[in-house]
């Protein structure tokens, strides 16, 4: 019989519970605001973010998916979607036809510009208004180390695929 592993402390509760909290508390105010605004998901808004931060635009779907904790094949599907109204184009990689590229558009930068100030604000009003520059600072390290630490073992969709060697 497997032995029963110690009880959280009260404050590892208390964390605990307060973090998943704002989580359930946050992201459904973000997902409403990106599908007003931007007639986005919460993972297309991501996509499109990770490639407009990108110098290129481009990235690979492989690259996408281990950056966005999300299945695989919804992930593709995700890109499909963005690709059908225009603000993303896939095509094969000119190194590895295998492997898919996915290229923010014109058309995605607009919508990016139009979501990102309604965006902003609403994470500064529901998340940092209430925190010192410190508190951010803190909070920003704290869940870096949690991310860090989840990440050597992520779930399936989010682990790094092996890339093969030729």
């Amino acid at each position: 019989m497997p032995a029963t592993p110690p009880a959280l402390t009260r404050a590892q509760l208390t964390a605990y519970l307060s973090f998943t909290e704002v989580s359930a508390l946050l992201r459904p105010a973000v997902e409403k605001q990106l599908k007003d605004v931007g007639a986005l998901s919460y993972v297309q808004f991501q996509l499109l973010a990770r490639l407009g931060d990108d110098p290129s635009g481009s990235r690979s779907m492989t690259d996408l998916a281990d950056g966005v904790v999300y299945s695989r094949s919804g992930l593709t599907y995700q890109a499909q979607l963005l690709d059908q109204r225009g603000l993303v184009s896939r095509a094969p990689s000119p190194e590895d036809e295998r492997r898919v590229v996915v290229t923010i558009t014109d058309a995605g930068r607009e919508v990016l510009a139009a979501v990102f100030p309604g965006h902003i604000a609403l994470v500064r009003e529901l998340l940092f208004a209430s925190l010192s520059e410190d508190d951010v600072a803190s909070l920003a390290r704290i869940l870096g180390q949690v991310g860090t630490r989840l990440r050597e073992a992520p779930p399936r969709s989010a682990a790094p695929r092996r890339r093969r060697v030729d």
